[in-house]
């Protein structure tokens, strides 16, 4: 496994950052698997795959490069720059233009763990990811970038809410796959045969994407360190998830969306970004199911967190055993 050893300083300095081109990269891998992990990445691949596979039969060499950059096990370290808080997409995608093309044929050369093709032996390979990068960012993620960072920005939130009731050990063990605090100053980071790295010192940053089983590590020399995650997939599918017909006449499709949605606790501010509904209107929505007995609510260090009653339960469940309408 790989594990990465860092003091209390390091840990406690880490933080969270959202990152556009860690979306657009984990939406460019989930286009190369072309394999849905919910209903909405399948209408998002119906929508989008046909697309990029037209533009990469036209670009042989570009589809090569992608090939080669995600590797088996590892991807090429150019692809992937650390992210940096506050940087825009077209910044981040910047500095995989920049890299220098010695360095991005010696990270193919370790992604494919063995020889690079001939077609790659050339200077333009930065220029032709960052190209992609910029295609899959403008057609496949731009469209959907408000609603994908109000659900990165949700489960941020959920993770600082699980920090403040089982620290920081209980945030890396749900991350993905793989992670998990080892105690001793050890971070398992995933389930790879990779030796040991010291990052005590460094900059940390956690990653979420919305994509689904997606997730890697990045580096820039021993100052910087992220680990790209995705996001709970509760949230990242929360649009299509549909509304009980029988509730939503009931209650009002909003109102009835608000309760199906609180199958684990949520904030208000989680609520607005999963529904798409203004504050207020959540705020109003989360009055009178309280006032019904149907939600109650607890604090959860800075946070109040809403979840289903026993009687909220009863509801939906009986609810779902009917017809369905969109949510």
């Amino acid at each position: 496994m790989g594990w990465w050893l860092l003091d209390a300083d390091t840990l406690a300095r880490s933080r969270f950052v959202i990152s556009p081109l860690a979306e657009t990269f984990a939406s460019l891998k989930l286009l190369h698997a072309a394999t849905p992990a919910h209903p909405g990445e399948r209408e998002w691949l119906r929508a989008h795959l046909p697309a990029y596979q037209a533009r990469l039969a036209e670009d042989p060499v570009t589809a090569r490069l992608i090939r080669a950059g995600l590797g088996r096990a590892w991807v090429a370290d150019f692809l992937t720059p650390t992210p940096r808080d506050g940087e825009t997409f077209a910044e981040e995608v910047g500095r995989v233009r920049a890299a220098r093309p010695a360095d991005a044929r010696a990270h193919l050369l370790l992604s494919l763990a063995g020889p690079l093709p001939a077609v790659l032996e050339r200077d333009d390979l930065p220029e032709r990811a960052a190209t992609l990068l910029e295609w899959v960012w403008e057609e496949a993620v731009r469209p959907y970038w408000e609603r994908r960072r109000r659900v990165l920005e949700t489960d941020v939130l959920a993770r600082t809410a699980r920090m403040g009731r089982g620290g920081w050990a209980g945030v890396l063990d749900s991350l993905r796959p793989g992670t998990r605090w080892l105690g001793e100053s050890r971070f398992q980071v995933n389930l790879q045969s990779y030796p040991p790295r010291e990052i005590s010192g460094a900059e940390l940053v956690l990653v979420p994407v919305t994509p689904q089983r997606q997730g890697w590590v990045a580096w820039e020399g021993r100052e910087r360190y992220a680990l790209v995650y995705p996001c709970a997939g509760a949230l990242a599918g929360q649009a299509e998830r549909p509304v009980p017909a029988s509730l939503g006449a009931l209650l009002g499709p909003a109102r009835a969306s608000v309760l199906t949605l609180l199958e684990s606790p949520l904030s208000t501010t989680q609520l607005t970004a999963l529904t798409g509904q203004t504050l207020g209107s959540v705020g109003r929505h989360l009055k009178v199911l309280r006032e019904s007995g149907l939600i109650t609510r607890r604090r959860a260090g800075r946070s109040v967190l809403y979840s289903r009653t026993a009687a909220g339960e009863v509801l939906v469940e009986a609810g779902r055993a009917g017809p369905r309408l969109p949510a």
